[in-house]
């Protein structure tokens, strides 16, 4: 399998990269990115066994059910991708999960390590961000990570994030393994004004 896939809709990051929707349509290409990342995700992610990989059956009936989470408005599950002539190389992936009655989201977000460096993450969860707090309507966003996860660390003091606290041994591997989480949290305010958008405080 191949991570190169046509889309038929898309989000533009620039004129080098996109955010595609996942969705089955995208399951075989999606399937082979996170085969290709699966060891390193499963050393951040307790939902990637790496003992277990996920089968490409196991990955369509995920991506099933992030397309009804999609429509009832839970979840906003979406791939990064490059291009490649007419089609689009999948190099990572970017999700909000929503609590519609609270107005807040949890963002998270990962990408091949060939694709590092170049800012993509950054400008996908800034477009996610942009419809979190713009037409989602959500008043705060959160996003958690490992204390030694350098590179997720990095991306969220850079889109504005405050650093709120450390969950001790909040996460749970398939071994057994606990990790403690590091809290980030974005509030609507912050980022609109951070973007010049200002605020109802400011308008």
């Amino acid at each position: 399998m191949s991570t190169v896939t046509p889309a038929t809709f898309t989000c533009p990051l620039g004129d080098d990269a996109a955010l595609i929707p996942r969705t089955v349509a995208i399951a075989e290409a999606h399937q082979s990115l996170l085969m290709a990342n699966y060891k390193r995700l499963a050393h951040w992610d307790p939902g990637f066994d790496a003992t277990n990989p996920a089968t490409l059956e196991e990955t369509r009936s995920r991506l099933e059910q992030q397309g009804r989470a999609w429509l009832e408005g839970t979840q906003l599950p979406l791939d990064i991708a490059v291009p490649a002539g007419r089609d689009w190389r999948l190099v990572g992936a970017v999700s909000l999960r929503i609590d519609k009655a609270m107005r807040t989201g949890e963002i998270g977000y990962w990408i091949d390590p060939a694709f590092e460096g170049r800012g993509l993450v950054t400008r996908a969860v800034t477009a996610v961000l942009d419809q979190a707090f713009g037409p989602i309507g959500l008043d705060r966003v959160e996003l958690r990570t490992g204390t030694d996860n350098a590179r997720s660390r990095s991306v969220a003091r850079r889109l504005g994030f405050t650093e709120e606290g450390l969950l001790r041994e909040a996460v749970v591997f398939p071994d057994g393994q606990r990790d403690d989480d590091v809290v980030y949290g974005l509030l609507a305010r912050e980022w609109l004004k951070a973007r010049g958008q200002g605020g109802p405080a400011e308008s």
